[in-house]
C-alpha cells in the first residue's frame, strides 16, 4: 500500500509505463544539475532545465506543470517552447559564462589541444545561443 501511495504522489496512476520512471529520474537529475548551475558559474542552467521539462512532460504532469509555473524557470521554458527564443539576459549570462570558462582554462594553462577543442565547442555554443531570437515583450 505504501508503494501505491508513492506512485500516486509522483505519477498519474492511469498512465504508468515502463519508461516513465526513467524519464522521471532523468528529469530529477537534469533539474538538480540545473539548480546547481544557478550557483556554480561553470555549469549551465538553461539546457538542464529544458531537458527536465522534456523529461517531466513524458513522466509526470504534476512535475511538468510545477516547472512550467516556476517563477524563474517557467518563462525560460515558455519562451523556448513557444518561440524557440532565449531572452537577452539569459544570452548575456550564457556568453559571459562561456568567456569565463575559457578564461579559467587559459589561467590554468590547459594544453593547446584541449584549448583548441574547447574554443571550437564554446564558439559553436555561443553562436547557437546568440542566433536564437529574443522572445516578444511580455
Amino acid at each position: 500500500m505504501i508503494e501505491d501511495n508513492f506512485l500516486h504522489e509522483f505519477w498519474e496512476p492511469n498512465a504508468v509505463t515502463p519508461m516513465r520512471p526513467l524519464w522521471f529520474a532523468l528529469g530529477l537529475l537534469a533539474l538538480s544539475l540545473g539548480a546547481l548551475g544557478v550557483v556554480l558559474p561553470l555549469l549551465p542552467t538553461t539546457p538542464f532545465v529544458l531537458l527536465a521539462a522534456f523529461a517531466f512532460a513524458r513522466s509526470s504532469d504534476r512535475w511538468h506543470a510545477w516547472l512550467l509555473g516556476h517563477r524563474i524557470f517557467g518563462p525560460l521554458i515558455e519562451d523556448w517552447q513557444s518561440h524557440g527564443a532565449i531572452d537577452r539576459r539569459t544570452k548575456f549570462v550564457a556568453v559571459l559564462s562561456i568567456i569565463a570558462v575559457f578564461g579559467v582554462s587559459l589561467a590554468l594553462d590547459v594544453s593547446s589541444l584541449v584549448l583548441g577543442i574547447q574554443a571550437v565547442v564554446l564558439f559553436a555554443v555561443a553562436t547557437f545561443i546568440l542566433s536564437r531570437p529574443s522572445p516578444p515583450d511580455r
